[in-house]
C-alpha cells in the first residue's frame, strides 16, 4: 500500500512502462543542534488566526521529531494547545514571557521577539 500512495507522486506524468518505478529523492533533515548552541525567537502573531493571538517559536536547527518532543512538552508546561510544523512552534494565546523561561530553563538561547 505504501507503494501507491498517490499524494508523494503528484506532478508527475503519467507512464506507459509495466517495469517504471517512481523513485522519490530522499530529502535529509538536519542533525538537531544542542540546545545552547540554538537561537530561538519567541513572537507573537495575529495575523490570518481571526483575531485568535499566538505564540511562535522560530529558529529551531533539527529533526521533525525533535521538534514535535519539544513542541509537546511546551504546549504541556503551558497547558494549551498548538502544533510544531515547517520549523516553527505554534502555541496558542499570548504566552510569550512564559515560554521563554521555559526554553531557558531547558538551556536553549531564547530571547523574546515582538
Amino acid at each position: 500500500m505504501a507503494d501507491n500512495d498517490w499524494k508523494s507522486r503528484l506532478g508527475v506524468v503519467y507512464s506507459t512502462n509495466p517495469d517504471f518505478v517512481y523513485q522519490q529523492e530522499a530529502q535529509e533533515e538536519q542533525a538537531t543542534v544542542e540546545p545552547s548552541k540554538q537561537r530561538l525567537t519567541v513572537r507573537i502573531d495575529r495575523r490570518q488566526r481571526a483575531g485568535k493571538q499566538v505564540t511562535l517559536v522560530e529558529g529551531f536547527v533539527g529533526t521533525s521529531e525533535d521538534l514535535a518532543a519539544l513542541a509537546k512538552t511546551l504546549k504541556t508546561k503551558c497547558g494549551v494547545g498548538g502544533t510544531a510544523k515547517d520549523g516553527e512552534i505554534t502555541i496558542q494565546g499570548d504566552l510569550r514571557d512564559k515560554v521563554v523561561a521555559l526554553l531557558q530553563g531547558m538551556g536553549y538561547n531564547a530571547k523574546r521577539g515582538n
